[in-house]
């Protein structure tokens, strides 16, 4: 069954946010953690593989050619995957409103969930590594704080850079990724009028 990737909501303090997105209403769970992880919140398709296959957030979502590689990507892994298991990344093929030029694949993971559960970090981690695929950025590792924020924001570029997601280091079930979750996004995040699907295709660059 396709289940789509639950809305991730924005910090308070994030600009990117506009009237059609949810706003983190108390980061008091990312403070009452023992840990939280920051990652870099990539500018691609968010992407589900499952083991039947994989689907872009959108389950009605027409076909692209950019989805090709994904399709082949996903047709090596889905065999691996239990019924109840699902990987989420950022697809990152096509370029968006960020050029990457050094990417080590075309799909980044950042979600392992097993059960309607968001697996701990560090197990996701084994798993992707088990499963041959890379990770998004991490930025940070520690407890949650308006200075760790700070301090993680500075040392972006977000002339280059969307952004990043915060997330509890532990395993929570998936309902509530609203109070364990989070991204800030850089302000007027998307450049062009022109949704990038109706857009001519140009491939983001992988490293060398």
């Amino acid at each position: 069954m396709l289940k789509k990737y639950g809305r991730t909501f924005h910090l308070p303090q994030s600009p990117g946010a506009t009237s059609d997105d949810k706003i983190m209403r108390s980061v008091g769970g990312l403070i009452a953690a023992n840990e939280v992880v920051f990652t870099e919140k990539m500018d691609g398709e968010n992407t589900t593989i499952h083991s039947q296959g994989c689907h872009p957030r959108s389950l009605d979502a027409r076909y692209h050619p950019s989805r090709d590689w994904m399709k082949a990507f996903a047709a090596g892994i889905s065999p691996q995957l239990a019924g109840d298991e699902r990987i989420v990344g950022e697809y990152l093929f096509a370029r968006h409103s960020i050029a990457y030029r050094a990417l080590p694949s075309y799909f980044l993971g950042f979600a392992w969930i097993k059960q309607e559960e968001v697996q701990a970090w560090d197990a996701t981690l084994l798993r992707f590594a088990e499963l041959g695929i890379a990770s998004v950025p991490e930025l940070y590792r520690g407890r949650f704080s308006d200075q760790v924020v700070s301090t993680v924001l500075s040392d972006l570029d977000l002339e280059r850079q969307e952004g990043f997601v915060v997330r509890d280091f532990a395993a929570f079930p998936e309902r509530d990724m609203p109070t364990h979750l989070a991204k800030y996004v850089r302000e007027d995040h998307v450049q062009s009028d022109t949704h990038w699907m109706n857009a001519e295709l140009i491939k983001n660059e992988l490293a060398s």
